[in-house]
């Protein structure tokens, strides 16, 4: 039986769209014992005010939270654990000059599994002010009423 390919998402952080402009995309290895994959890969987690340091040359995610595997005994970890990111020397020192002396953080987008590893993608953000959120609520909505006078517009014409 083959094996299926491409990515397999596990986790998305949405709230992450909505609070902050995203750019500079990178994907970062993560290191996780065995119950956690397994918590994981059973959807018991969450990136919801999660947010990645770096500190003596590597990166960590803060706040992630991975609940206890169910049948996991003595090997379970704490769940809000800092968990290493693992990326190259030259990616890290490209995130350290963009947060020095910015209002800049990086923030974990996606958690998903690469041919059985967990991989995470993280993003730069910059803040949204309140106005920019209200543009991006309108801009939404809009879209939203284009795409439900579309689907009206196609039904009428059957008749």
């Amino acid at each position: 039986m083959a094996k299926k390919s491409g990515n397999n998402v596990l986790l998305e952080n949405r709230k992450a769209h909505f609070l902050y402009f995203l750019s500079d995309f990178m994907v970062a290895g993560l290191v996780l014992t065995g119950t956690e994959i397994k918590s994981l890969r059973a959807g018991n987690a969450s990136l919801s005010d999660s947010y990645v340091t770096i500190r003596n040359g590597e990166a960590w995610v803060n706040n992630m939270h991975i609940s206890q595997y169910k049948d996991g005994t003595v090997w379970n970890v704490d769940p809000l654990r800092v968990r290493k990111l693992l990326l190259r020397k030259q990616e890290i020192r490209k995130l350290e000059r963009e947060l020095t002396g910015t209002g800049m953080t990086v923030v974990p987008t996606k958690v998903f599994l690469s041919r059985g590893y967990a991989k995470m993608e993280i993003a730069l953000a910059k803040g949204k002010k309140a106005h920019d959120k209200r543009d991006t609520i309108k801009e939404r909505d809009q879209k939203r009423e284009m795409g439900k006078a579309l689907r009206d517009q196609g039904k009428g014409d059957k008749d």
